[in-house]
């Protein structure tokens, strides 16, 4: 064990291959490129451990209660996890370290693809209704506790998704982070912690100290739409290449450094805007199918209030 863990160790340590100084980087060609798929273990472990866990606690649901899981948060968690793999093991990743848009894509797959997906699952809720007694007594302190309430406040999320990102781009760490594999993936893992807890009070599908209502959460979108625009325009209009790594890959195919690094730029602005606004216009549906109910529930109610008046005039008369 204790040598599986130093080989794995070592491993992410080296820089990849893939991503060094002057090599000549062949232009993607089709079909071939949509077999570029990577074996990388640590995405396709944990995708294949967190969709197993998870549909083993959908199996357990169904044979312990009539109210089974909601096929729906299973497709979209298993559609978060794929994501999640289209991001870091497809063509997509094969071509990050040579096209800073391709790089892009990657991160907007992780940030407003993934983690909203996830959390449209459930899973907090699912472990709730699947675990024992005391396991369950254990995952509600922990929801409850004074940690996790400062880390899911919704200002600390904002703040943080906020400075990630610009905090990785504006930074010598993103160009770092092309030449070493163990950078790159704490790269991916703060862009996606980040997004999670960004989105946790957005989708709102598992326990949480800050529900907040409809309203609230479609200006906690709103105010999110400005920073994301900000940061792409800054890099859609940066006048110099801000990651040398994109200068050494040798190639003659597609755009220079400076014009990928400006589509990049457009990729964030108008494509995160996209996104922002389509969970904007999902989060309105939610509301509106909210009230709905509300005014069902409502109308229900006085409805039978209303007979039993009747019952009850029929009775004296």
């Amino acid at each position: 064990m204790a040598t599986t863990v130093a080989a794995l160790a070592a491993w992410l340590a080296c820089p990849p291959s893939a991503l060094g100084h002057g090599e000549v980087v062949a232009a993607p060609t089709f079909p071939g490129v949509l077999l570029r798929w990577s074996a990388d273990p640590l995405p396709l472990l944990g995708a294949l451990i967190a969709a197993g866990l998870y549909l083993w606690a959908v199996r357990r649901v169904a044979a312990r209660s009539r109210l089974p899981h909601p096929a729906w948060r299973t497709i979209a968690f298993l559609g978060g996890l794929g994501a999640i793999l289209l991001a870091l093991i497809s063509p997509i990743e094969a071509y990050d370290g040579v096209l800073f848009s391709d790089h892009m894509v990657q991160h907007m797959l992780l940030e407003l693809v993934a983690a909203p997906l996830l959390l449209l699952g459930a899973p907090v809720t699912l472990a709730l209704r699947t675990s024992s007694p005391a396991v369950r007594r254990w995952l509600l302190r922990v929801l409850h506790s004074r940690v996790l309430g400062l880390i899911s406040f919704p200002l600390l999320g904002w703040l943080l998704f906020a400075a990630v990102n610009w905090g990785w781009h504006f930074s010598s760490l993103y160009d770092q982070a092309l030449e070493n594999d163990a950078l790159h993936y704490l790269q991916h893992a703060t862009f996606l912690a980040a997004a999670l807890l960004f989105w946790w009070p957005v989708v709102g599908a598992d326990p949480s100290r800050w529900r907040l209502p409809y309203p609230v959460r479609l200006f906690y979108l709103f105010l999110a739409m400005p920073q994301n625009s900000f940061l792409g325009v800054a890099l859609m209009s940066a006048g110099t290449v801000l990651y040398p790594h994109y200068l050494t890959n040798v190639r003659d195919w597609g755009p220079t450094p400076l014009a990928d690094q400006n589509l990049g730029g457009v990729l964030m602005w108008v494509g995160g805007d996209m996104m922002f606004l389509l969970a904007m216009g999902l989060l309105v549906a939610a509301w509106v199918r909210q009230e709905d109910r509300r005014t069902a529930r409502l109308d229900a109610r006085l409805d039978a209030e209303e007979r039993r008046r009747a019952e009850m005039q029929a009775r004296v008369r």
